[in-house]
């Protein structure tokens, strides 16, 4: 994997050069990564109202008309087989709540990708993993921001702490292993956790991924000072059981991966905010309504879903998907300080709140 410096200020670009997209060879973008992940969503609904990722109420959901249909993400599936990837994470929203996920997943399994994997809040997964599993899927990856199920559910605002704990061990018992538990952090809600999901890590040989709160709320609330930077974690768990690097500091997976010394259990730090990894990043995310994503900050985006339903073909949608990588800027831009400036300069948008946060929220983009 090629590592190319990055100017993380510099978001915006007159110009991205997708014309002059190759046709061919790998799905590469103009600073020279290959891309060989995809986060590929099949639903922006979820059945809780985290409160780093949605409002409690009046949530606008995509019309279910615009959300591409299996066969459809199939075929785009298949097409990005073709291009190179190698590696897929099924995502929401909920990826769970979606009638005939199985199926869906069993034709993933079917098109030979090295890795199919799943992230999923773990309502359900106690009653789906033997059939997931079955399916073809390799893994899961559980989102639990708490241990605590007062907080849990104060975080959460739907659901119990205990299905999503028996969802992992159902999905353990039917061999969707290793089990990664994602954790989002906010400073004075949970960060008085990472002991206690160190321990978890520990005790439970589950590696725990801590997250850093990344500008994708829905409603818009994010600031910089809720964010617990992974160093820090790294500092507190190392504190008290001594971590040591695990892996190639170039791959390009979003999380830096440490063992406990004592080789009992790992845990992953993703510093999306802090410690940007824009230089090795592999993936693009394809949204249920289908636009390709680049980048989870950028609002950059070019739909196949038009392709698709236009009576494209398959070499139409992986031009459109050629463009879309060829695209991607060199960083995310998540220092440019127009991220969270007003899109207008006008006082109604200052004292709306109308921000320059990503127009889409985690659950719309697909994590």
């Amino acid at each position: 994997m090629t590592t190319v410096p990055v100017s993380i200020g510099a978001r915006r670009a007159p110009d991205d050069g997708s014309s002059t997209a190759p046709h061919d060879g790998p799905l590469v973008d103009r600073h020279g990564r290959v891309h060989t992940d995809v986060r590929l969503s099949v639903t922006d609904r979820c059945n809780f109202r985290c409160a780093h990722c949605l409002p409690d109420d009046d949530v606008a959901f995509t019309p279910r008309a615009d959300v591409l249909s299996f066969p459809e993400l199939t075929r785009v599936a298949t097409v990005l087989r073709d291009l190179g990837i190698t590696t897929v994470r099924v995502t929401g929203g909920e990826p769970l709540i979606r009638a005939g996920v199985v199926d869906f997943v069993r034709s993933l399994a079917g098109l030979g990708f090295a890795d199919l994997s799943l992230t999923t809040n773990a309502s359900r997964l106690a009653a789906l993993a033997p059939g997931l599993a079955d399916a073809g899927l390799d893994r899961v990856n559980v989102s639990c921001d708490s241990l605590r199920p007062e907080r849990f559910a104060r975080i959460r605002r739907r659901g119990e702490l205990s299905e999503v704990l028996a969802g992992m061990d159902a999905a353990e018992a039917a061999g969707l292993g290793p089990v990664k538990v994602n954790v989002v952090l906010l400073a004075g809600q949970n960060d008085d956790e990472v002991l206690d999901f160190a321990r978890f890590a520990r005790d439970t040989g589950r590696p725990v991924r801590f997250i850093e709160f990344m500008p994708l709320d829905a409603a818009g609330h994010w600031d910089r000072a809720q964010v617990v930077p992974g160093r820090e974690v790294h500092r507190r768990i190392h504190a008290t059981w001594p971590l040591e690097p695990v892996g190639d500091p170039a791959d390009p997976a979003p999380a830096t991966r440490y063992r406990f010394a004592d080789g009992q259990g790992e845990i992953g730090l993703i510093s999306s905010v802090t410690e940007p990894f824009c230089g090795t990043c592999n993936r693009l995310r394809i949204t249920a309504d289908g636009a390709v994503r680049n980048c989870l900050f950028s609002d950059d985006e070019r739909s196949i879903r038009a392709v698709l339903r236009s009576g494209g073909s398959d070499a139409e949608v992986a031009l459109a998907v050629r463009r879309a990588v060829w695209g991607k800027r060199a960083g995310h831009g998540i220092d440019d300080p127009t991220l969270l400036q007003p899109r207008a300069t006008t006082a109604t948008a200052t004292a709306t709140g109308d921000f320059h946060h990503p127009r889409r929220s985690m659950s719309a983009i697909g994590g």
